[in-house]
């Protein structure tokens, strides 16, 4: 028997400790809310597909996984039925998945009908993409589900895996699962399911929920400093907390998964346009200027963008519109989590401090709970811009029609000057409901304002509440 199959058995053996055991040690309690999708296309899937659960490093994909394996052992899989891989591992990176999967049939003799494969990291497994076609194709005793921090899954392989899997999307921690995670107790508010149903409310209704949300307030301030990640959330230290999420980011991301995965070798110049975006988060993204600052030429830096967006460190938004408005406009660039410019630039508490860092980063918190909560539903996802620079921060195209959001996360209170861009967009399209995202817990309730001779219906809805439900409803 050769060195390296006994090492590769042994290596199986470590990550599969049910095989002996039949359970999975040490995971938290608390589950992501995307864990119920999961496990029901591990137990009962609609169809026969493999599910590719997607996302930048760290926001909890293996532990997602390890879950799943404990409730399957907890309803009565039998644990050699189970296997769990990481290609991250060099010994197991350097074998084939047949190799692998037959290894684990030597060492568990198969038990039951159907198998289940968690396969964590798989763009790094040689020819993945063949096999898991053959898998899904001509294996329908196994359930598989697999893992990518970079999209090479959904690019490299898009012909292979088309109708071949169902991909979940998992981002960071919303602020409702950061409240969730670090076991913080709030009042318990209303059950708000859908943004539009705070149009029916009552004055009594918004002040008395206002007075509830109060503490609210100083939770969403330290999730924006601590951020989405699960690791990083739990560390008290804001600066250690940074500090790791930065070494995770431009360690592990930019210098070693962007060069194996997708062959960058000016790893410097990848880095000084991440800081740029990191600078000008939730900008509009000039071209132009970024390779005139960074003296890098054009198509290398939409290579990059491409790349940064495949590793899921930022969300590129279009502007509104048809043809040309679209093709001729620039995209906004928004991080993936507001935690991340101010850990990359080491800021500590001083964000909190910075008026308009801070109303930068609710901004960047907002629109990304707007993107993983209507990803789904929603037919676009895009920002608005008008003329005489006024412009409309996010706007969702659902089947009803549009919901524009304008964030106005200020000291002051918010006037109609502030939100004359959001008035303009709601007369040109003749659109008749709005949000406008504010500071003040208190500044909570419904308004009718008069635009060009037509009513307009305003809800004026504190961050802290916005992002709450957002991320419960998700």
């Amino acid at each position: 028997m050769s060195k390296p199959r006994n090492e590769r058995i042994s290596i199986l053996r470590q990550y599969n400790p049910w095989w002996q055991t039949g359970r999975v040690p040490d995971l938290p309690g608390w589950h992501r809310k995307v864990f119920r999708e999961l496990w029901e296309w591990m137990t009962n899937p609609p169809t026969h597909r493999a599910v590719l659960l997607s996302g930048t490093r760290q926001v909890g994909k293996t532990t997602l996984l390890l879950q799943t394996i404990q409730s399957l052992l907890q309803s009565g899989v039998p644990a050699a039925s189970i296997l769990y891989v990481t290609f991250d591992h060099p010994m197991l990176k350097a074998a084939s998945l047949e190799e692998v999967t037959s290894l684990w049939r030597e060492v568990e003799p198969k038990q039951g009908d159907i198998e289940y494969l968690f396969l964590d990291e798989i763009q790094y497994a040689k020819d993945w993409q063949v096999w898991l076609k053959h898998q899904v194709d001509f294996q329908k005793a196994r359930r598989i589900a697999v893992t990518g921090s970079a999209t090479p899954l959904a690019t490299e392989g898009i012909e292979s895996g088309a109708g071949r899997w169902h991909t979940i999307r998992l981002g960071t921690l919303s602020f409702f699962e950061y409240l969730q995670i670090r076991q913080i107790a709030i009042p318990a508010l209303p059950d708000v399911k859908l943004l539009d149903e705070l149009f029916n409310w009552t004055t009594a209704q918004f002040t008395r929920t206002a007075e509830l949300a109060k503490p609210l307030v100083g939770h969403f301030h330290e999730y924006l400093l601590h951020g989405g990640f699960p690791q990083t959330a739990l560390i008290e230290n804001i600066t250690v907390a940074q500090r790791l999420l930065r070494e995770d980011i431009v360690d592990k991301v930019l210098r070693r998964d962007m060069t194996a995965l997708f062959g960058v070798r000016r790893v410097m110049e990848l880095e000084q346009t991440f800081l740029y975006l990191c600078l000008h988060d939730g900008g509009l993204l000039d071209i132009a200027a970024l390779c005139r600052n960074l003296q890098v030429k054009k198509p290398t830096v939409l290579n990059f963008l491409a790349l940064l967006e495949a590793t899921h460190l930022i969300h590129r938004l279009p502007p509104f519109g048809y043809g040309k408005e679209v093709l001729r406009g620039q995209h906004k660039v928004y991080l993936a989590d507001a935690s991340i410019a101010p850990s990359i630039l080491l800021r500590g508490k001083s964000l909190l401090e910075d008026t308009q860092a801070l109303g930068t980063a609710v901004e960047t918190a907002f629109v990304n709970h707007v993107i993983m909560h209507y990803a789904a539903t929603s037919s676009g996802l895009a920002y608005w811009k008008g003329t005489r620079g006024i412009e409309v921060d996010i706007i969702v195209s659902t089947e009803r029609g549009q919901m524009p959001f304008e964030v106005k996360y200020q000291s002051q209170p918010v006037t109609i000057t502030d939100i004359k861009g959001l008035l303009q967009f709601c007369s040109e399209r003749k659109v008749a409901y709005a949000y406008v995202v504010s500071r003040d817990i208190t500044n909570f309730e419904h308004l009718t304002l008069n635009q060009m001779n037509a009513d307009v219906k305003v809800i004026m809805i504190p961050a802290a509440l916005a992002c709450y439900w957002l991320g419960r409803q998700a």
